[in-house]
């Protein structure tokens, strides 16, 4: 359908299917949600089942605005007022404490929940039309690059679920940042298109959580805080430093490899396609300019799944050394896509 008109009869099938408890595919502005009637504990599990999830990892509920997130939390503090007034609808997801109708399914049994009021047209008018918070972690099985087209959908979940809504290639392509402000400090707990620079604005004192990842089976406290994850199937090999300092190691690796018989796809910044064309037997997927970030990260994930389509041994990327708002979330879903 039309991104910026949604079909309303289809967006009334939408609501009717999630509220008898089914699973619809829709976009937001970050990626392709897998949503679910969020205070249907049946509706939930079926989630966790089709993503093939694991129950530790909460999930975040959508809301149509600040007044419909009331009822899910303990209370909204001045600082999420503050947050929202800026950064609702929109890419930003907040963590405060649930309220007892929120169940233990969507949160991994934590006194917190995680709420997001999307900005999306498509995820709007489904909330209008659905009445009810929308539990939707990105529509793609656990731990592999989310989906920003509704073929990405269809490839990890066909016949797991009931509907995709499909509206096109999502605008920013990386998920939401996530705040928590269920403590004394507000922290930001996974980056996204909202940087810790111009959350600062509004909250001096927020900071960076410092643990990589959670580290065993309690319950993680966000969503994207596993070491391993948004990964494809081939093994991704991420190359830091300079421009120059990654590429002549990356070429090193691609040289080594390709001498003991391997196949190597490289995903590969625009400026970088031509020296990579001329140099190597490579297969190459171009991420995108390096110099346009928000070209990047809307192109990330599904670089990564034609790398993944390409049948290689691996994939050879090198971190991106542009300063931008979005620069250091690209750099966290590359490393975690590297992770072993």
């Amino acid at each position: 359908m039309d991104p910026d008109h949604p079909d309303s009869a289809v967006i009334a099938r939408a609501a009717e299917c999630l509220r008898n408890g089914g699973l619809v595919a829709f976009p937001t502005e970050t990626v392709y949600g897998l949503g679910a009637h969020a205070l249907d504990r049946a509706a939930i599990q079926r989630v966790f089942a089709a993503k093939e999830r694991p129950a530790n990892d909460p999930l975040i509920v959508h809301v149509g605005s600040v007044d419909e997130a009331a009822p899910l939390v303990t209370a909204i503090s001045d600082a999420a007022r503050r947050l929202a007034e800026r950064y609702w609808p929109g890419p930003l997801t907040i963590v405060l404490g649930r309220s007892a109708q929120v169940p233990d399914e969507v949160t991994a049994g934590l006194d917190t929940v995680a709420i997001r009021v999307p900005s999306h047209p498509v995820a709007r008018a489904l909330l209008d039309a659905a009445r009810v918070p929308i539990a939707a972690p990105s529509a793609n099985l656990f731990s592999r690059p989310s989906p920003t087209i509704a073929w990405h959908v269809l490839a990890d979940l066909d016949d797991r679920i009931e509907m995709i809504v499909d509206a096109g290639p999502t605008q920013v392509g990386l998920e939401s940042t996530v705040v928590d402000l269920s403590g004394e400090v507000p922290t930001v707990l996974r980056p996204g298109a909202i940087d810790i620079g111009a959350l600062r604005e509004l909250l001096p004192n927020i900071r960076m959580h410092r643990s990589t990842a959670a580290t065993s089976d309690a319950a993680m406290p966000s969503p994207g805080m596993l070491v391993k994850h948004y990964a494809p199937r081939t093994p991704v090999v991420l190359h830091a430093g300079d421009r120059s300092t990654a590429l002549r190691t990356m070429k090193q690796n691609a040289q080594q490899r390709i001498h003991a018989g391997e196949t190597v796809a490289v995903l590969a910044y625009s400026e970088d396609v031509n020296e990579w064309r001329i140099s190597l037997p490579v297969r190459i997927v171009d991420l995108g300019s390096e110099a346009d970030p928000p070209a990047v990260a809307a192109r990330l994930y599904a670089a990564l799944r034609e790398g993944d389509e390409l049948k290689a041994s691996v994939i050879l990327v090198r971190s991106l050394t542009t300063s931008h708002p979005l620069s250091s979330a690209i750099h966290d879903r590359l490393r975690r896509a590297a992770a072993r």
